[in-house]
């Protein structure tokens, strides 16, 4: 077992504070951690995209691996029958037998394929670890497969005879995919050592546990787990261990783990933080076993190597489920920008001739992960205006320094007055989203200089992309003054995140907008 370094690697970051800053804010750059906690949380967020990428990558490789192999074997299973059957291999006899039980033309077409296919996807047979051979799941897929091709023939050529035939494809098929499966997998790993290719392993708990874990057939390279340690749940740590429970965002930080095991019993605290530190990671989070009941957490059933373990999983950290959050975000950018073309037109005419100056504001703000990136708006407010802030601070309508806002600001031109009103100044964020910078709902964007008086809980707002409308806007936006009520909506919202409820705060805000709610 590797030691544990005495430092953790230093993340590259460039301070853009009290700094004239250039052109383009890239997004690699980052605000500094403020103490060790927030620190290692910050690069837990580094390390989240680049831990889903790996897993998609991996499940995109095993998925590729194994239709190719499924569809080798269809391709010699069918010469195989169509030797036999003709009396090539084994004479007459057997083959007028093979004949009757597999009549021509039911293995000789990709249509088959593409039902086997289908078949085994549906029986969830192209997962990872042990389940990609199971024989019971396999048999379903099969008999599911033979089915298929096999439907026309129970009304055209007689039930009886279609049932024996249906029989006789679906043993066919199992054997061939359960022999195809081992010696694909005894062939990759001749080729890609199981250790390379399986995910790093962090177990946490007692040592007692978490060794009982370690040694199970359950966490073995060749079902998809490679071990890089143990975080104790006691105090001192077990020998051999990498540390206490207390530090475990800075441990899980140093070990670059994939995927976390939580073994035994925790305490209700360690157990949220031991979650909540795994998903701003992008880790998988297995538990092995206990109860839970964390507020957001969806527990999956899940089987490797004969142990039935527990995923523990939320709605932000589905790959599938993003994507479909950017595509649904690049359309809705796409069309808005179209639709509200004119009216982009007519707003930025205005702005040119209530006051001199350009059309559109650019702004630092600070997105997920703490990334600098500029926010883009109608110009609503007087040249330099950003100069004068610290003059205004005293009538700021909140009275904590991490927001601001005034009722009267006199900053504020006339077209910009109307245009805040109605939120219309917002419109060019748009291209934010499109960008990659944004999301259509989502917490808002701080900025710098309101970040660095967070403390390390506010950083959750980080989790995620920023959005154009978010829980706030759409409950109360300026009327909520308490600057801890906004950041528990954002997370109820990052850790109960559905498309439904993203849909739902969209619907909330045209009428928030149309109505002022909360607008100065």
């Amino acid at each position: 077992m590797d030691p544990v370094p005495e430092r953790a690697p230093e993340v590259p970051l460039i301070d853009l504070r009290g700094a004239a800053e250039p052109a383009s804010i890239r997004s690699a750059r980052r605000i500094p951690a403020t103490d060790d906690l927030a620190g290692a949380r910050l690069g837990l967020q580094q390390r989240g995209p680049d831990n889903l990428r790996r897993r998609v990558a991996r499940a995109i490789r095993r998925f590729a691996v194994l239709l190719g192999g499924d569809a080798l074997a269809y391709v010699v299973v069918r010469q195989c029958v169509r030797a036999v059957s003709e009396g090539a291999v084994l004479g007459a006899p057997i083959g007028n037998v093979v004949a009757r039980l597999v009549p021509r033309g039911k293995l000789g077409g990709f249509e088959v394929l593409a039902a086997l296919v289908l078949g085994l996807l549906v029986t969830g047979n192209y997962g990872q670890g042990y389940e990609r051979r199971n024989p019971g799941r396999l048999f379903l897929g099969s008999a599911l497969a033979a089915a298929l091709p096999l439907w026309g023939s129970a009304w055209s050529g007689g039930f009886e005879r279609m049932l024996v035939s249906y029989a006789a494809l679906t043993v066919v098929l199992w054997a061939a995919l359960l022999i195809e499966r081992v010696v694909l997998d005894h062939a990759v790993a001749l080729v890609i050592p199981p250790e390379r290719s399986a995910a790093q392993t962090l177990f946490v708990g007692s040592a007692a546990d978490c060794m009982a874990a370690l040694e199970s057939a359950s966490f073995e390279p060749r079902v998809g787990f490679r071990s890089v340690g143990f975080v104790d749940l006691h105090q001192p740590p077990a020998p051999g261990a990498l540390g206490h429970i207390s530090r475990f965002s800075t441990l899980l930080q140093r070990s670059g783990a994939e995927t976390v095991v939580v073994c035994g019993h925790l305490p209700e605290t360690r157990f949220h933080e031991i979650v909540d530190a795994a998903l701003v990671a992008g880790c998988e989070l297995l538990a092995v076993p206990r109860a839970f009941e964390v507020g957001g957490l969806e527990p999956v059933p899940l089987r490797r190597g004969g142990m039935l373990m527990i995923k523990l999983t939320t709605p932000r950290l589905r790959g599938p489920q993003y994507l479909v959050k950017r595509v649904i975000d690049v359309v809705g950018a796409g069309l808005g920008l179209v639709v509200l073309a004119p009216v982009f037109g007519v707003i930025a005419a205005l702005v040119k001739l209530d006051s001199p100056g350009p059309v559109f504001f650019r702004q630092p703000r600070v997105g997920q992960a703490r990334r600098f990136f500029r926010i883009l708006k109608f110009r609503t407010m007087r040249v330099g205006a950003d100069t004068e802030r610290a003059d205004l601070l005293g009538q700021n309508l909140y009275q904590d320094g991490r927001l601001f806002k005034m009722k009267e600001d006199p900053r504020v031109t006339r077209v910009g007055r109307s245009l805040r009103r109605i939120s219309l100044d917002e419109l060019p964020q748009l291209v934010n989203v499109l960008r990659g910078e944004m999301s259509l709902v989502g917490p808002r964007p701080p900025m710098p200089s309101e970040v660095d008086l967070y403390e390390a809980h506010h950083y959750a707002r980080f989790d995620v992309k920023p959005g154009l409308t978010g829980p706030w806007q759409v409950v109360g936006r300026n009327d909520i003054t308490d600057f801890e009520h906004i950041i528990t909506l954002e997370t109820n919202y990052i850790r109960h995140w559905s498309l439904a409820l993203d849909f739902l705060i969209l619907a909330k805000t045209v009428p928030a907008v149309l109505l002022r709610r909360g607008a100065h």
